[in-house]
């Protein structure tokens, strides 16, 4: 098998590596290097020591630097400078995320590369025997596996694919993928953001591991998840043996960036980090990755909720305002509602208040309400274990994430949070920990269980967040639940290809159907507990096998789910249950 991704306490040697490497606070990371790279007629490699950082935001390029004496030029928010045209970089390692995005969006199948001994790039992929996937691939910057001769690739197609996304010419040749190839930091920008949407933010979900556990590890501490970025290394001109190095890639909110210094990435992102903190506080994390359920004061049965005017019970729907929540035991609460809290009624008819959030928002309501933000740190550990325990134990409703409101599972803030929660909960975007089960109590430690005052102990000693989860989870993955890393999707065996062939099928017969939108093919996943279901937001399915009739129409019947979407129809269902029978028995169009 590929080689694993390695436990949290592993990693933080390499991130005390790290610091030595660059010395206390990083300041002195330049102090006697030379330019990250300027290879043009007016910007020599010898004639600079530099640390840059650039990125395109609201359609202008922008340029931040360290000089040679570690002094910062213009490293704040308000004090970026023009980035020229004539500044340029190596591709380095970058190139293979434009084939990964390519093979993404174009569905292309991809073979595992095999490690057998006869290449030396081979130990950037795999041990010899074993071998590696796209995803681990792109993390540990196995270039053998992205080799487009490998794979096959058609340079008439990669051209057309990237013309039509209005890149810049030199990606529109598949033989500029080569780790020499010198392009315009302004061009790789604009290349960046030229990858659709799909394939980017696939790209960026599995680039969240970079920093845990791929060549970038160590640095999780210093940036959370905000940094999605493919790490490069390489040789300097202007000194034999030495590096230069850094990262490309996009910020949580989509904007594209680049950094580049003296050194190996990983030293060139640790000493970045404090530079670019500044700027990170402009990134605002969209709330949409994910979306959560919350079935509010679910062991309290409510008697009525009132408003300003008196009880809301008749008038069911979004809540808007303060309220009071009246229990059947004569206690009271009190809940603010921008409309994200609904009033509805149980099967008896009971009133009931449901919560519908992003998962970051909840995130950050259950770090408020199971815990504090006086320790930064301790914080953005309690929103990394409740991400996991809400994807660890949360149901499945119609593409969400659905849970209780409880001491027995997580408590629920009934208003918004602060806005240092909701930093914590941002900061740490989509990260979990997976490959262990996630417990946590007020003051009691156990074993797989962390202690929320000994994390704030933890934080007031200096730890950072992910060495206060290695703490308690040492041998826990610390990635992103949106990535195929994440390991929470094991394939159907035959499912794939079975969709494959029948999907183009359903889509003649259902042609013309109200509502019906063909999706992109979808990944097969086992489910592992409860009912299959279809996730719409991660585009796959879950079902348990398939081997029968009735296994062929569960995966039907989620398939649908995912063509209805956008349509109410998507949520009957009687007709989805129809059409999936429908499909799979009869040759009849679907109306």
């Amino acid at each position: 098998m590929f080689r694993t991704l390695r436990p949290l306490r592993d990693r933080l040697a390499a991130r005390l590596r790290i610091a030595l490497a660059v010395g206390v606070g990083f300041g002195c990371c330049v102090c006697n290097g030379t330019l990250a790279y300027a290879a043009t007629s007016s910007q020599t490699v010898s004639g600079s020591q530099m640390l840059r950082f650039a990125w395109l935001r609201d359609g202008q390029s922008q340029l931040w630097q360290v000089d040679g004496s570690g002094a910062a030029v213009g490293f704040s928010p308000q004090g970026a400078g023009v980035l020229p045209a004539t500044l340029e970089t190596p591709l380095g390692s970058v190139w293979k995320l434009f084939v990964y995005g390519y093979l993404v969006d174009r569905n292309i199948a991809t073979p595992d590369y095999a490690c057998n001994g006869g290449d030396p790039e081979e130990v950037y992929c795999c041990m010899t025997g074993s071998h590696i996937d796209r995803e681990h691939a792109l993390v540990q910057s196995c270039g053998l596996f992205f080799e487009p001769a490998r794979l096959q690739l058609d340079s008439a197609d990669w051209r057309k694919y990237w013309t039509a996304a209005h890149a810049p010419a030199w990606l529109h040749d598949l033989h500029a993928m080569t780790p020499t190839r010198r392009v315009p930091v302004t061009e790789l920008l604009a290349a960046l953001q030229a990858m659709p949407v799909r394939p980017r933010e696939a790209a960026a979900s599995t680039l969240v591991s970079v920093l845990t556990s791929g060549r970038g590890e160590g640095t999780v501490s210093l940036y959370g998840s905000v940094l999605r970025a493919k790490t490069w290394t390489m040789p300097d001109p202007a000194r034999p043996g030495a590096s230069i190095g850094g990262a490309a890639g996009w910020l949580a909110d989509g904007t594209p960036v680049w950094l580049g210094g003296p050194g190996g990435s990983a030293r060139v992102l640790a000493a970045a980090a404090p530079r670019i903190a500044p700027l990170l506080t402009q990134v605002t994390v969209p709330d949409d990755g994910a979306c959560v359920l919350v079935d509010f004061f679910s062991r309290y049965p409510i008697r009525e909720v009132f408003g300003d005017k008196g009880p809301a019970a008749a008038s069911e729907g979004p809540l808007r305002g303060d309220f009071r929540v009246g229990f059947v035991n004569g206690n009271l609460a009190r809940v603010t509602s921008r409309g994200e809290l609904r009033l509805d009624r149980d099967a008896a008819g009971a009133p009931q208040v449901v919560g519908r959030f992003g998962m970051n928002d909840y995130v950050a309501r259950v770090v408020e309400r199971e815990g504090d933000t006086s320790q930064a740190e301790a914080a953005k550990a309690l929103a990394v274990a409740a991400r996991t325990y809400v994807v660890q134990h949360g149901n499945h409703d119609h593409g969400c994430f659905r849970i209780d409101d409880s001491s027995s599972t997580q408590r629920v803030l009934p208003r918004a949070p602060t806005a240092a929660a909701r930093h914590a909960a941002d900061v740490t975007d989509a990260l979990v920990l997976t490959g262990v089960p996630v417990q946590y109590h007020h003051d009691k430690a156990a074993p797989g269980q962390m202690s929320w005052q000994a994390a704030k102990s933890s934080a007031q000693t200096g730890l950072t967040f992910d060495a206060i989860l290695a703490r308690t989870w040492p041998q826990a993955t610390l990635t992103s639940f949106q990535s195929p890393l994440s390991g929470d999707c094991v394939e159907v065996a035959g499912a794939q290809a079975w969709l494959q062939r029948n999907a183009p099928l359903w889509a003649r017969r259902m042609d013309g159907a109200a509502g019906y939108e063909t999706p992109d093919l979808p990944a097969v996943c086992a489910v592992r507990e409860g009912r299959p279901y279809a996730d719409a937001q991660r585009n796959r399915v879950y079902v348990y096998r398939l081997q029968t009739e009735e296994d062929r129409i569960a995966l039907a019947h989620e398939y649908i789910h995912l063509a209805f979407q956008h349509h109410p129809r998507g949520l009957d269902e009687t007709f989805v249950e129809r059409t999936a029978r429908t499909l799979i028995r009869t040759d009849n169009p679907i109306q």
